[in-house]
């Protein structure tokens, strides 16, 4: 998957999020959720899911929130940010976003409309400690859970195969049938060949295979 940025600049984005969360909810009173929604309507969102240097590098997460707060609100003035010697929920929270939205290449947008602020806090105590892939794994889950099953997962489950089957009949990589099947890459933009081979191997049409919402089952 071709992500927006490389991922050595990964490390100062997620603290800057995770700074910018922190200093929201608890310097300046702000619902998690609702800032994050003025992060995305003040247009930094967008500018940071592009990886444009002026907002990843260049601005700190005390300069996001205050250019939210700003350009949403109207309000000259903020709080001061109050120092602690630890890194809060909400810290965590920010700094997990970053990452996943790094990872998945979803909007935060598109993010936020399965996984609330709210509910990514709720996973903190298991797994702030744990390895961030964790988190890939359980945001991924709670993604899947809440759409409908791809064209290609419900022909191939017709057909009575396993992903690694697939792969091996159709020889069309395995990782590349499972990030169609959990939408981490649009089949439609799949290269024809590789989408002619699974469906002559489930025995159906290319058609039924894209994502258009026209030849579900």
């Amino acid at each position: 998957m071709m992500r927006a940025y490389n991922e050595t600049y990964l490390y100062n984005a997620a603290n800057k999020l995770g700074s910018m969360m922190d200093y929201a909810v608890n310097d300046c009173g702000f619902d998690g959720d609702q800032f994050l929604h003025m992060f995305i309507s003040s247009g930094l969102a967008q500018q940071f899911e592009r990886g444009n240097p002026r907002v990843i590098a260049g601005m700190s997460g005390f300069d996001l929130a205050v250019w939210t707060i700003r350009s949403t609100t109207g309000w000259a003035s903020v709080a001061e940010p109050a120092y602690i010697d630890y890194r809060t929920g909400e810290f965590w929270g920010g700094w997990a976003l970053a990452h996943y939205q790094w990872y998945s290449s979803r909007s935060f947008s598109a993010i936020l409309r399965f996984m609330p602020f709210s509910r990514l806090l709720d996973m903190y105590q298991p797994l702030h400690e744990a390895d961030i892939t964790k988190l890939y794994f359980v945001a991924d889950e709670i993604y899947a859970l809440t759409q409908p099953q791809t064209n290609l997962r419900q022909y191939r489950e017709l057909a009575g195969l396993s992903q690694s089957e697939l792969s091996a009949e159709a020889n069309v990589s395995l990782r590349s049938i499972q990030m169609y099947e959990q939408r981490n890459k649009d089949i439609n933009k799949a290269q024809v060949i590789a989408v002619l081979k699974l469906a002559r191997t489930l025995g159906c049409e290319v058609e039924d295979l894209v994502e258009s919402g026209q030849h579900h089952l």
